[in-house]
Formats: structure tokens, C-alpha cells, sequence
């Protein structure tokens, strides 16, 4: 059976990860943490120490980082653009190391009435990080471009960042359906 990875925030941890893995069942066995992976350096400290005998023999890794690093805390990003994407890269370099297959998926948009994240700032750090994971042989996975069209029925208007039970069966469709390509080829 093979065995993938499901890396990522609140996001995949609450939301398409549970999901994903009935998608994929009974074809593959997939490991992800039961904690949120949060920010990058966080995700960085659990791909290298608490995770790493879990995700051992994995075939594919999907991963996303993001949100924790672009939410302001009161006082600009948790990390600055160029923060992120020093760490992104480190993840990136590690797992194409360790694993035979990559995907990253981008950064999710929120509701107009976040407080502490807005959808230009997002927009800004999937720009610049997505040429940066295509340049390094990441397949991309545009999370984004599903999420965003579809914003009032995806995104939750209670705390206007996580997804809806929608929003999670769009968004584990998408995961699961690249995830089984990219392990074909």
C-alpha cells in the first residue's frame, strides 16, 4: 500500500486532511499529524524532529504553510515575506531530499471581515512563494484559485478563515484527485 503525507495548518488539520484520507482509502495509507503544523518554522522543526519516523516511506508528500505566517499579529506578518520564504525553502529542500514527491498547496483566502488577515496580503505571499516552489519541482496545488471564487460558501463567516463542510469536500477532492496523479506519474 502506499503511504503519503499530509502536512499543514488548521486548515488541513480541521479541515480537507480527515476527509482526503477516506478519499484516498483503501489504495493509500496516509499519515498526517494530529496537531496543526501552524507557521513554517514550526512545520520545519516537525518535518525534521516529531514527525519525521511517521512520515518515513512516504511516497508523496502534500503540504501547506501559509497562514500562521501571514496573519498580522498587531503588528505587521508573524513572518515578513522574505521570513517565509527562507523557510519554505528549507521545508521544500528537505522534503524533495527525503521523499520522491512534492506538492505544495498555496495559501487559502478568508472572508472580507477578517481582522487579522487580509486577501491582498495572502495574494502577495502566494506570489511570491509559488514561483519560488515551481523553481525548486514542487507540483503546485492552487488552493486558492478553487477557494476563492467561492468564498461565501467555502469559507466559514463564524471565524472567517476556516473551511465549511463545502469547503472541505471541494478542497479534499482537489488534494486527494492531485495526490493520485501525481503518484502516476
Amino acid at each position: 500500500m502506499t503511504k503519503i503525507t499530509l502536512l499543514g495548518d488548521s486548515i488541513r488539520q480541521i479541515g480537507y486532511g480527515a476527509r482526503t484520507a477516506e478519499l484516498l482509502a483503501p489504495e493509500f495509507t496516509v499519515f498526517q499529524p494530529e496537531e496543526n503544523c501552524r507557521f513554517s518554522k514550526y512545520t520545519l522543526w516537525g518535518i525534521t524532529n516529531d514527525w519525521k519516523p511517521e512520515m518515513e516511506g512516504s511516497e508523496v508528500v502534500h503540504w501547506n504553510n501559509g497562514l500562521w505566517d501571514s496573519y498580522d499579529c498587531g503588528y505587521g506578518p508573524f513572518c515578513t515575506i522574505e521570513e517565509y520564504v527562507t523557510n519554505m525553502q528549507r521545508i521544500a529542500d528537505i522534503l524533495l531530499r527525503e521523499y520522491k514527491k512534492v506538492i505544495f498547496a498555496n495559501i487559502t483566502p478568508v472572508t472580507p471581515f477578517s481582522p487579522t488577515w487580509t486577501n491582498d496580503r495572502i495574494l502577495r505571499y502566494n506570489e511570491v512563494i509559488v514561483p519560488k516552489m515551481e523553481e525548486m519541482g514542487l507540483v503546485i496545488n492552487d488552493l486558492h484559485s478553487l477557494v476563492y471564487p467561492n468564498i461565501d460558501t467555502y469559507i466559514s463567516f463564524e471565524d472567517h478563515v476556516h473551511l465549511t463542510p463545502a469547503g472541505i469536500e471541494a478542497c479534499a477532492a482537489q488534494v486527494a484527485g492531485l495526490i493520485r496523479k501525481v503518484h502516476s506519474m
